[in-house]
């Protein structure tokens, strides 16, 4: 008895070694998700993205400063800059020329002549200008830097929300394929078994050559299934490998499971339509639309601005020594005539706030409808699974009872087989069940932005799995 016991858990354990190889790791959903978000590419271009604004967005602080640039000019002229005494006589007024022309000045001046500068010029100076008002186009620039980063923040957000909701599927599909397979492994050991005992009950007699060729057809299309199941599991496997972008494969640890309650709907949605990133993009939008307003109304206001230039390096001639050193004052701009078309530019911006305000009451509407429409496909799930309980235990004691009854001779082949499947059908069916309430918890917690509460509801579910099956 005892050897027969032992042979019949290790024909269990190599088959079960042959239906679930041995991966390099097993892993749950969460730290799938950690993993995820550090492996991911998607995830880490949105990282960058936000980081580009960022920086972006503190360049444009400079603006408030001025700018200080160093210079240096070379010129060269087609002759020296000469001024005669002469020259100097003819620009007097008359009683001036008429007072020096009695003096020995005249003569004198008559043939001198001064180098003002030479050909060859080289000078270097230190500008500065400082704009203290341009009409609001300084904040306005700030504001809609500040919106792009606020729209690449909020981006970030969505690619990772839509990479959880893909790792969310492939994880628990894989999950799913997995006890499908654990329970087409049940069908062909239930089938398995009814053929031994058709072949025993053939040779004894007490049953038609036809029973026995049913339960050997059965048993051949169970392990069909089985191996239908098996490729599907692994086809899971090697996606959900792929998609953590790890080089071994990895197996699901976690199971399937269901909530008894929910939190009402009206949870769901009020944080829906306070917490949506897609929400926060529009908001950015606006803002950037807003500030563009702003900025091409301030092309209309006049521009003040200090400035100054401080001479470095100047040649050696009469022009820079009579030029200043250095020089500084206050400028203002004020702008007439404008080609740039800032009139249309403005109710162009006007445009984009409205379609952001339209967009935004459509998604609104959408997020309203479609959290409605997750939240009673999570209940309905609920409901199919609470309701298959009843139909899995008696079909479990109707199986018994086909067994016994074919084992006496009472039951037919085909009843048994019928039975068996119809067993693994409602199993299926419940599973499939399951799979579809995580999908829209998933999908709730996504668009509500409750990501790292799934753990919590885990942990208070109600597991399905066919663990003891193995």
């Amino acid at each position: 008895m005892l050897n027969k016991h032992y042979n019949k858990l290790l024909i269990t354990i190599v088959s079960l070694i042959t239906v679930f190889p041995v991966y390099a790791q097993e892993i749950s959903f969460s730290d799938s998700w950690q993993l995820l978000q550090k492996k991911n590419n998607s995830i880490a271009a949105q990282r960058a993205n936000v980081m580009r604004y960022q920086q972006l967005q503190k360049g444009q602080d400079a603006l408030n400063y001025p700018t200080v640039t160093l210079g240096a000019n070379y010129t060269r002229l087609d002759d020296d800059v000469t001024l005669s005494g002469e020259q100097i006589f003819d620009s007097l007024d008359s009683s001036s020329q008429a007072y020096l022309s009695t003096s020995e000045l005249a003569t004198l001046l008559s043939s001198t002549t001064s180098t003002i500068t030479e050909k060859d010029m080289f000078n270097s100076s230190i500008n500065a200008t400082w704009a203290i008002y341009t009409g609001g186009r300084i904040s306005a620039a700030q504001s809609y830097a500040a919106g792009q980063t606020d729209q690449a923040i909020a981006q970030l957000k969505m690619e990772t929300q839509a990479r959880y909701e893909a790792l969310a599927k492939y994880y628990f599909s894989a999950v799913l394929a997995k006890e499908v397979l654990i329970t087409r492994q049940s069908v062909e050991q239930g089938l398995t078994q009814h053929r031994d005992f058709a072949i025993k009950l053939e040779q004894q007699g007490q049953i038609a050559k036809i029973e026995r060729l049913q339960a050997e057809a059965s048993l051949a299309k169970a392990i069909v299934e089985r191996k239908k199941s098996q490729r599907d599991l692994d086809i899971s496997i090697s996606a959900l490998t792929e998609i953590l972008n790890q080089k071994d494969k990895v197996r699901p640890q976690s199971t399937l499971f269901i909530n008894r309650t929910l939190p009402p709907l009206y949870a769901f949605t009020e944080r829906t339509l306070n917490t949506y990133p897609g929400l926060d993009i529009l908001n950015a939008k606006q803002k950037q639309a807003e500030s563009a307003i702003k900025a091409e109304k301030g092309k209309y206001k006049p521009e003040i601005y200090l400035y100054g230039d401080y001479v470095v390096y100047e040649d050696d001639s009469l022009a820079s020594e009579l030029a200043p050193d250095w020089v500084a004052g206050i400028g203002i701009s004020v702008p007439l005539v404008d080609n740039s078309g800032r009139s249309q530019k403005v109710q162009a911006a006007h445009s984009a706030v409205l379609q952001v305000h339209y967009l935004r009451q459509q998604a609104q509407q959408d997020l309203k409808v479609l959290v409605e429409k997750t939240y009673f496909g999570a209940q309905q799930a609920v409901e199919e699974v609470q309701g298959l309980d009843s139909s899995l235990a008696l079909a479990e004691e109707n199986l018994k009872l086909r067994k016994k009854s074919f084992n006496q001779g009472l039951s037919t082949s085909l009843d048994v087989i019928d039975s068996e499947l119809n067993l693994a059908s409602i199993k299926t069916q419940q599973q499939v069940a399951c799979f579809n309430y995580i999908m829209a918890l998933n999908k709730l917690l996504v668009l509500s932005s409750q990501i790292p509460t799934f753990t919590q509801y885990e942990a208070n579910s109600i597991q399905f799995s066919n663990a003891e099956d193995k």
